[in-house]
């Protein structure tokens, strides 16, 4: 059984992929500069997410409004640690949370079908101040996985699950930072 606060993601030695779901008003300029561009705005918090399932249930597998393209972004292990360690958790006092440059948030996990989960997933929101650094600094990858996100919805609704797990992205644990994990509750 996973730990309970766990960051679980897509990772390698410089890189984890976290992800987003966007309207295709916004996804498409932004696979086509491989960067986000406008309408993709600068100027209010991001979530972002590690955990596939997670996004899965928050998009409704691509299916929600404003949330039909559901994008891969491959940032810096350098800019996700430079987040958390920022980070304030949204359980903090009022005060501290409103002057936070970043939120983090623990949601149940979710299995395939959407149920939650007895472990908790992290969503990370990157305020107005840290934006620009996410979107030019961070960011080293956007891939459209809104197809394998179709392909997996379509399996699940046949009755096909066997099917999916060898679609899912690899995730394991990541280590987070000590004073990073010891403020925002990750596991040890």
């Amino acid at each position: 059984m996973p730990s309970r606060y766990q960051v679980r993601a897509d990772h390698d030695a410089d890189t984890i992929v976290v992800y987003q779901a966007y309207s295709p008003a916004i996804a498409d300029p932004a696979l086509r500069a491989g960067r986000f561009v406008p309408p993709f705005s600068l100027h209010r918090m991001t979530w972002i997410k590690p955990s596939f399932l997670w996004m899965m249930y928050r998009s409704n597998w691509a299916r929600r409004a404003g949330q039909e393209r559901v994008l891969a972004v491959r940032i810096t292990r350098r800019g996700w640690e430079r987040a958390l360690s920022l980070a304030v958790p949204t359980t903090a006092p009022a005060e501290e949370v409103a002057l936070a440059p970043v939120h983090v948030q623990w949601d149940p996990e979710r299995s395939l079908r959407g149920a939650a989960l007895n472990h908790y997933s992290i969503q990370v929101g990157v305020g107005r101040g840290l934006i620009r650094e996410f979107a030019e600094e961070w960011t080293v990858g956007l891939t459209d996985v809104t197809p394998r996100v179709r392909r997996i919805a379509e399996l699940l609704r046949a009755g096909r699950a066997s099917k999916v797990p060898r679609l899912l992205p690899p995730e394991r644990p990541y280590p987070v930072p000590r004073e990073s994990a010891r403020r925002l509750g990750v596991d040890g």
